[in-house]
C-alpha cells in the first residue's frame, strides 16, 4: 500500500476511478481497508476519483504510542462533567493531517466525505482549511455538541468493552458491534465485514489507537458555531435508526450549516447497507455538482 510524509506523520492511503477527487473519512479507530470495496466503486462511477487513507493512529499511518493511552472512563466523565478533556491530540490536529495528504497528493481542493468520527474530521477540515473542500458530506455525525451525542447505552457498553487479545475473538467481538448498530430495514453483510476485518487484523492492530480518537472527539468540543460560518455545498445524511449517534445530531448539524441539504433514510442504522450505495453515492454527486454551479 502506497504512503506518503504528511504533517510531519506517514500516513497510508489509496487512491482509485479518475474526475472529481473525493476524500474520505473512515470512523473512530478504522483503517480505510474497512470501506466497503463496492461503495469505493459507486462513488467511482458517478465520477469522482475516490481519495481513502489510514487515520492517524491506526493501520499503516504513523501510531502515536509514545503520547500514551488515555483512560475511557475518565474522560467519558470529563466529557459528561464539562470538564476539559486531557488528549493526546484534536480533532483539528487530523483535520491537518488530511490537509497534509492533500498536500502530498498534489491536490488544491477535494470535495469530502466523512462517516461518524470521519464526519466530524470532515466537517473540521472544512472549517480549518475552507480553500481545500470543494463540497462536504457528514454521514451519521454530530456538531460535537454533547446534546445529541448519547446513543444507547447497550451499544455504547459494547464500543467501549475492552478488545480481546485474540485476533479471531477480536474479530467476532467488532462483528457484534456492527450487528447491534444496524438499522431497522437493512441487515449487515457479516460475511463481507468479516473479510474487510480480517485485512485490518493483518495491517496492525491498534486498540490505543480508538481510544486516542475518543478522546480527540471530547477533547474538541462543539463545532456549531464554526460549522454556521461555512459557505459550500453540503449534505447531511443520517440513518433513521441510527443507535450511535441519534438522528437529532444529523439534524443539528444540517440546522447548524447554512443551506445544508438534510436526508434521513428510513430504517438505516450506524452503518453503511450495500442496498444504499447507489442511493447515497447519487446524492453525494448531487451535492458535488452543486459545487460545480451545474
Amino acid at each position: 500500500m502506497p504512503v506518503v510524509q504528511a504533517n510531519g506523520m506517514t500516513i497510508s492511503y489509496h487512491v482509485q476511478g479518475v474526475g472529481e477527487p473525493l476524500l474520505l473519512h473512515m470512523g473512530i479507530g478504522q483503517q480505510w481497508v474497512i470501506w466497503p470495496p463496492d461503495f469505493l466503486d459507486a462513488l467511482e462511477n458517478v465520477g469522482f476519483q475516490v481519495i481513502v487513507y489510514d487515520h492517524r493512529d491506526v493501520g499503516q499511518s504513523s501510531h502515536f504510542d509514545h503520547l500514551g493511552t488515555p483512560k475511557p472512563l475518565s474522560v467519558l466523565l470529563g466529557a459528561l462533567t464539562r470538564r476539559k478533556v486531557e488528549a493526546p491530540y484534536s480533532l483539528w490536529d487530523m483535520a491537518d493531517d488530511a490537509a497534509g495528504l492533500l498536500d502530498a497528493l498534489g491536490i488544491e481542493s477535494a470535495h469530502t466525505l466523512g462517516i461518524s468520527m470521519g464526519g466530524m474530521v470532515a466537517q473540521s477540515l472544512a472549517i480549518r482549511h475552507p480553500n481545500r473542500v470543494r463540497s462536504l458530506c457528514s454521514m451519521m455525525s454530530t456538531t460535537g455538541s454533547r446534546r445529541y451525542a448519547i446513543g444507547k447505552p447497550s451499544v455504547l457498553r459494547g464500543l467501549l468493552r475492552r478488545v480481546p487479545e485474540d485476533e479471531d475473538e477480536a474479530i467476532e467481538h467488532v462483528l457484534r458491534i456492527y450487528s447491534s448498530m444496524a438499522g431497522s430495514r437493512y441487515s449487515p453483510d457479516l460475511q463481507i465485514t468479516r473479510k474487510r476485518f480480517e485485512l485490518a487484523a493483518q495491517r496492525g492492530y491498534t486498540p490505543q489507537g480508538f481510544l486516542r480518537h475518543l478522546a480527540a472527539i471530547l477533547t474538541s468540543g462543539s463545532r456549531r458555531h464554526l460549522l454556521e460560518q461555512l459557505s459550500l455545498p453540503s449534505l447531511v445524511l443520517h440513518g433513521c435508526d441510527d443507535p450511535l449517534i441519534p438522528i437529532a445530531g444529523g439534524r443539528a448539524t444540517a440546522q447548524a450549516i447554512p443551506g445544508a441539504r438534510y436526508v434521513a433514510i428510513e430504517g438505516m442504522g450506524h452503518d453503511l447497507p450495500h442496498e444504499l450505495y447507489d442511493e447515497i453515492s447519487a446524492e453525494v454527486a448531487r451535492t458535488a455538482r452543486a459545487a460545480a454551479g451545474s
